[in-house]
């Protein structure tokens, strides 16, 4: 049958997979750096994990990129800030290495996949997955299918209000200044603040301002696509009093408009940490390969 081969590529970090599952993959992790040696060890890794024996792979990529089998550019990372990145053919890069055809899709997306495969997701046909890191990224799955459209979803850069005498930032988003990713990421808390958001106690009044911000994307995201279920993932979200907050925050900004007991009764089965916890993103990739192995 041979082996699959799985790349999560971010933008500090790649981490690359091989094996038949989730349950026999073995993985390594190498930093993100120019695209040719990135690209170079990590396939150095797949080809003697595999022995030879890969009959496909799979690519969860951080964006933008270009998702349009039509385009010339299809598989390419397009206007990312990371400069080197640019107009990259990550897609076309890690075939030729390879040999094998390549599924291809966003890190977000990616990992909408593999928890409706095996994680939190799983039976339902709409639902959003976040990944509230360095930057903020969503994927959504409608009627069972990944959304696509123009390009891919860049949930990230919506406008949320600001209130300037609350939060004097103005935000990091190299395009648009303060829009959800300018100003609740973990890049976004590390200038406010001057710190990592680790490093913040759970009382400090970053976690309350962080749990306003990232509510009021949620909330915007549930009257327009109306998720089942919302998967919020990343560093950010291992702080173990947000979940709560950013909860309690997003009732309060709903103000009983949505009359649902998923809502109002069980707030805490709505908004939840990934099943796949932070392996969501190479299990998306190793999805992706078993999809681009019966093409």
């Amino acid at each position: 049958m041979g082996l699959l081969a799985c790349i999560e590529a971010g933008g500090t970090k790649f981490v690359a997979g091989v094996g038949t599952g989730p349950d026999d993959l073995v993985a390594a992790t190498f930093p993100t750096e120019d695209p040719e040696g990135t690209v170079a060890q990590v396939v150095g890794f797949l080809q003697a994990q595999s022995g030879g024996r890969l009959r496909a792979a799979g690519i969860a990529s951080f964006g933008p990129v270009d998702l349009d089998p039509q385009s010339a550019r299809f598989g390419h990372i397009t206007a990312t800030p990371k400069l080197a990145w640019r107009d990259f053919d990550l897609k076309g890069a890690v075939e030729r290495a390879l040999g094998v055809p390549a599924g291809f899709d966003t890190d977000v997306n990616a990992a909408a996949l593999s928890e409706a495969r095996w994680g939190a997701a799983q039976g339902l046909s709409d639902f959003i997955y976040l990944t509230i890191g360095t930057g903020i990224g969503g994927g959504a799955v409608v009627n069972g299918r990944l959304v696509h459209g123009l390009m891919h979803p860049e949930m990230g850069h919506m406008r949320v209000p600001h209130d300037r005498a609350a939060d004097a930032f103005e935000g990091c988003c190299p395009y648009h200044g303060d829009c959800w990713e300018g100003l609740a990421s973990g890049h976004a808390m590390e200038l406010r603040w001057g710190a990592k958001g680790r490093t913040l106690p759970p009382d400090h009044p970053a976690w309350a301002l962080e749990a306003r911000y990232l509510a009021l994307g949620l909330t915007t995201l549930v009257c327009t696509l109306s998720p089942k279920r919302i998967i919020m993932g990343g560093g950010v979200m291992q702080q173990d009093a947000l979940f709560p907050r950013v909860r309690a925050e997003l009732l309060a900004l709903l103000n009983g408009y949505i009359q649902l007991d998923t809502l109002l009764q069980d707030i805490e089965s709505y908004v939840v940490p990934p099943g796949l916890g932070n392996r969501a993103g190479v299990l998306g990739a190793l999805a992706l390969a078993e999809e681009a192995a019966k093409m």
